[in-house]
């Protein structure tokens, strides 16, 4: 950490915010701040410089043109390459996904450069995926749900390893989901995806302080989202 209050980065929600994804931040402060540590978000917008000394960084969805526009000031800004550079933790999702690989094709057939801190590559698919999505993840135990809302197929190079396993759902269009190098990590998973899914969060927080997190008592969030795991997988 750069200081005792782990400032967390929610990148250009203005642009990035289509579908609740600036809750993450709120997710991850709150669970730090349960732990008795010292937290603030700090939304970084397109008027303003990324700073490189965060702990961790957020993306969010987009619509096409927002994700362009990301894009373009998030390659031309250094601060979010150099932290990842300096190994501080990175959480894409969707839009965030595709921007962190070296490229993606919009609907219009047009490349446009992303930042290279994902080996992946995304192109459009002929079918709009929009459903529940179930993960079995390779870094966790317990499987990742969420809602996925976009039409990427998205190919992972050999230094990106996937997120997890599709059981159900289209995720990365191969069987795959989301993709991970080192600690900058990517999903097609919405909800927000730190909501549903806390031991993704707490993952992301065991990588900004340095060890693994005791597990929070939180039973009653525990069986709720058991329960709706459970009635997804029966539909």
């Amino acid at each position: 950490m750069s200081d005792s209050t782990v400032g967390i980065g929610l990148l250009l929600p203005e642009v990035l915010g289509t579908y609740g994804d600036s809750g993450n931040a709120q997710v991850l402060c709150k669970r730090l701040q349960w732990r008795g540590y010292d937290a603030e978000v700090v939304p970084v917008s397109l008027d303003s410089a990324v700073p490189s000394t965060l702990d961790l960084y957020l993306l969010g969805g987009g619509e096409d043109m927002a994700q362009v526009l990301a894009a373009d000031f998030l390659r031309n800004a250094s601060g979010l390459r150099s932290a990842a550079g300096a190994g501080r933790p990175v959480f894409g999702v969707c839009a965030g996904l595709q921007i962190l690989g070296k490229r993606f094709r919009g609907v219009d057939g047009v490349d446009h450069a992303g930042l290279g801190l994902l080996d992946l590559v995304t192109g459009p698919s002929e079918q709009r995926a929009v459903a529940e999505l179930i993960v079995e993840p390779n870094l966790l135990e317990t499987p990742l749900t969420g809602f996925e809302n976009h039409q990427g197929v998205t190919v992972l190079g050999p230094d990106s390893t996937p997120l997890g396993r599709v059981l159900r759902g289209t995720g990365n269009g191969d069987g795959t989901e989301g993709a991970v190098t080192g600690h900058v990590l990517g999903t097609y998973l919405h909800g927000p995806a730190l909501a549903r899914n806390p031991e993704l969060a707490d993952l992301l927080l065991s990588w900004v302080l340095g060890h693994a997190l005791k597990p929070l008592d939180l039973s009653e969030v525990d069986t709720l989202r058991s329960e709706r795991l459970a009635a997804r997988r029966a539909r």
